[in-house]
This record gives structure tokens, sequence and C-alpha cells, in this order.
């Protein structure tokens, strides 16, 4: 499974902007060397998530490209499915064509099921997580995401908690 390029490329043009202290705004040639994408791709990108409220532009001169709102407001799970979509779409089930060619001779469909478990393991990581979350410190980070994976006290979920961030130290 992986996030498409459109997804990435988003995620990192929000990013740049939001690192922005000054808030002066972006260019769409600074974004674009910045993140050594072209321009073509940073334009494209940036209509997207201005249609999509994530980005404000300002013409002129002293112009550039500005978060729409604070980034403790732009909701991770908001961007990823406004340029991507979501990994599994219940509407999909509505299609009797698609449904006989995934889930044939069986009253469960296993595929459907595993898509479903994995939307929603998805959607438990990114509920609440904003791009602030992702601009911060990096281990608090990943600290935060663990926690929203194994969200018990328990002490087996609180060990695997703790071998999951010690593998990821070096990433």
């Amino acid at each position: 499974m992986k996030i498409s390029t459109q997804e990435g490329y988003g995620l990192r043009i929000l990013l740049t902007i939001a690192s922005d202290d000054n808030n002066d705004g972006w260019t769409i040639a600074q974004i674009s060397e910045s993140e050594d994408l072209s321009v073509h791709t940073v334009a494209k990108m940036l209509r997207l998530l201005r249609i999509n409220g994530f980005v404000q532009s300002t013409r002129g001169q002293a112009g550039g490209y500005v978060l729409a709102k604070p980034a403790d407001q732009i909701m991770l799970s908001k961007v990823l499915s406004s340029l991507g979509g979501r990994l599994f779409d219940e509407s999909v089930g509505e299609d009797i064509d698609v449904l006989d060619k995934l889930c044939t001779d069986s009253v469960d469909c296993s595929i459907r099921s595993l898509w479903r478990i994995l939307q929603l393991s998805i959607d438990k990581v990114l509920m609440g997580l904003s791009l602030k979350d992702l601009i911060g410190p990096r281990n608090e980070f990943r600290q935060l995401v663990v926690e929203r994976i194994y969200d018990s006290s328990h002490p087996l979920r609180t060990g695997c908690q703790n071998i999951i961030l010690k593998n990821l130290e070096g990433v």
C-alpha cells in the first residue's frame, strides 16, 4: 500500500508553507526550488490545495501562498482524502460488477472486510492529527502516532509502543 504521489507532494507543499514562521507567503517558484518539484507540479498541487481550502493565494509582487487556516486546524485525514480519496470507499460495494469480481463464492467478502479493517486502522491513526503535529519535533509525532495505534495502558500494548518507538529511532 502506498500514499499516492499527489498526496505526498500535497503534504510536502503544505509542510513547506506551514514552516514559514513569518507567514510571508511562498511563490510557486520558491516551493518548486525548495521541494525540488517542477513548477507545473507545484502549480497543479497548489490549485488542488486552494480549491479544498487548505491554502490561499495573494496576487502581485508581494503575493504568494499561505495556509488558509492555522496549522492545528488542518487535519491530515482531510488533506489526504481531498488529494487522493480513501483507501476503501464503501460506495464501491454498491457496484454489483465490482463486487462480483472481488467476491466470488463468498457470503462475507473477505477482501471487502480486509479493506474495511485497513481503512478503519488508517482513520484511527489519522484521527485528530493536524499539520501542526507534523511540523513539531519528529519524536513527539512518532509518539503520538504510536499511541493512536496502541491506545491502551495494558502492559503488553505499552511494550509494543516501546518496541515500535525504538525501531523508529534510526528512521
